[in-house]
């Protein structure tokens, strides 16, 4: 249990702090819109932990439960626990057409999944559907924003010639103007307040000291034991990782350019990679026999690290940095599917401890753990005054997991065995797992529209008392209490 939840904060680091930066850069380097970062790489990022997992469990055939079930348990946690709980701290009116949008969509890859179930075969037209059914939600999430902004904007443009036909009515060009001047005569003050007294400029070992440091004194000075506890914990993995997988961040005006330690990540990201491919298949492989593979790749490493250190000064990134982004992406997804091959490992060898089938494992443990993250992030999205950005993850972070969860599982297992995959005899929990998941869409697709599609804390307390007596019916089912006649 104890490496169980280490292996759960690997995948929250790596996901949170690694994978989702270097996501970012990445789109934002291809100069995507909003929407299509957010449905493809950032949807990809926050659901890496569950669709590694999927990908893991579905390498089995006696494992594939433990991956139906991580991803519906995940599904009714998400929208049962985590809805009900963003209600309960900020009651609020939720944006009609997304929502609507959203469970459809979702509706519709629970029963694709239910009906695969029912047959027990996963043929590869199934499983390409399920890909495809994502491009097509995609397409939806392009097509209903464009609409949406082309009907702003003409409103918009409407509002602005009537403003203008009325005598005496100071523009809003008129206001920004004299903001933006009175900004433009305080910022200088702020500079020169900040602007050292004397030129300084860090040395290379300093560089690397404070780039491996993962704790912001002035944050830990101001926090709790209680945020400090786990921080401590978790500062030695952080530097670990930070060793070995660079990050590049676009928000910050370098880009988080660190010439040492990313001519660092040079050597040690390629390492990481041969020794997390395939469980570190290749770790051992020896070129003709004779020469390792590792220590080729470490060579390979120096030379380029030593080219970068040379031809880079430390305070300009090169032309070139953004390639790093693409290095940081690769090595961490590498890194997470090869913590989640163990987390789906440990789990299998927990159910046959405790006598407990994969569906339960996944339904509890599995979907906690992995979900878990994404309910302290929504809950502090929504006290922070966007309840509705909170929302919109709930539903649209799910749809994608189910969708790439199942779909590209089982494209990678097809490849590998180049069958059909073929599904363990699901028992009455599937069922019921099914089916609640299915029950409770299904009512937030009918009551939150006769509520006007507001939701209120009696709604969340609804919710939450679901998922309650889900959990409750399904431990009864495990144990045999509730069986069929």
């Amino acid at each position: 249990m104890i490496w169980l939840l280490f292996l759960f904060v690997v995948l929250g680091l790596a996901a949170s702090k690694f994978f989702c930066p270097n996501l970012a850069a990445i789109s934002t380097t291809l100069r995507l819109t909003h929407n299509v970062a957010g449905v493809t790489f950032l949807a990809f990022g926050n659901g890496a932990p569950d669709v590694f997992s999927a990908i893991a469990a579905f390498s089995h055939p006696h494992t594939a439960g433990l991956a139906i079930g991580a991803l519906f348990g995940a599904g009714i946690f998400v929208t049962t626990v985590v809805a009900g709980s963003v209600s309960l701290f900020k009651p609020f009116t939720i944006a009609s057409r997304p929502f609507l949008r959203d469970v459809i969509f979702y509706m519709a890859a629970v029963y694709w999944t239910f009906m695969i179930l029912y047959r027990g075969t996963i043929q590869l037209g199934e499983a390409l559907g399920y890909l495809g059914l994502y491009v097509v939600y995609v397409f939806t999430v392009i097509i209903s924003a464009y609409i949406y902004n082309r009907q702003k904007h003409s409103f918009n443009t409407t509002v602005q010639y009537v403003t203008s036909t009325v005598p005496d009515t100071p523009s809003s060009d008129s206001d920004n103007d004299v903001l933006s001047s009175s900004n433009n005569s305080i910022e200088p003050e702020y500079e020169d307040e900040y602007r050292p007294l004397l030129p300084y400029s860090e040395s290379t070992c300093h560089i690397l000291l404070t780039s491996l440091n993962p704790v912001d004194l002035r944050k830990w000075r101001g926090k709790t034991w209680r945020w400090r506890l786990p921080k401590a914990l978790k500062t030695p993995l952080e530097v670990l990782l930070l060793l070995c997988v660079p990050i590049v961040d676009p928000d910050k005006e370098d880009r988080n350019w660190r010439r040492p330690l990313n001519c660092l990540h040079l050597i040690t990201t390629p390492l990481v990679c041969v020794l997390t491919f395939q469980s570190g298949e290749y770790a051992s492989y020896k070129i003709q026999g004779e020469f390792p593979l590792l220590l080729l790749i470490f060579l390979l490493g120096l030379l380029l690290s030593s080219i970068m250190f040379c031809t880079t000064k430390n305070d300009s990134p090169p032309s070139y940095h953004s390639l790093l982004a693409l290095l940081g992406f690769v090595v961490s997804a590498l890194l997470i599917s090869a913590v989640a091959s163990e987390v789906v490992s440990l789990l299998h060898m927990l159910g046959v401890v405790l006598s407990l089938s994969n569906t339960v494992l996944g339904l509890t443990l599995l979907a906690w753990g992995n979900s878990i993250g994404d309910c302290f992030a929504d809950i502090t999205m929504a006290r922070q005054g966007y309840p509705r950005m909170a929302i919109s993850a709930c539903f649209g972070g799910i749809i994608f997991n189910m969708l790439f969860g199942v779909g590209l599982g089982c494209l990678v297992q097809m490849f590998r065995t180049q069958t059909e995959i073929q599904l363990e005899p699901q028992g009455l929990l599937t069922w019921i797992l099914a089916g609640s998941l299915g029950l409770s869409l299904v009512l937030s697709f009918v009551i939150i529209p006769l509520c006007r599609f507001h939701l209120s804390r009696v709604y969340g307390i609804f919710l939450l008392c679901f998922y309650v007596v889900f959990l409750i019916i399904a431990v009864l089912t495990e144990f045999g209490t509730i069986h069929l006649a």
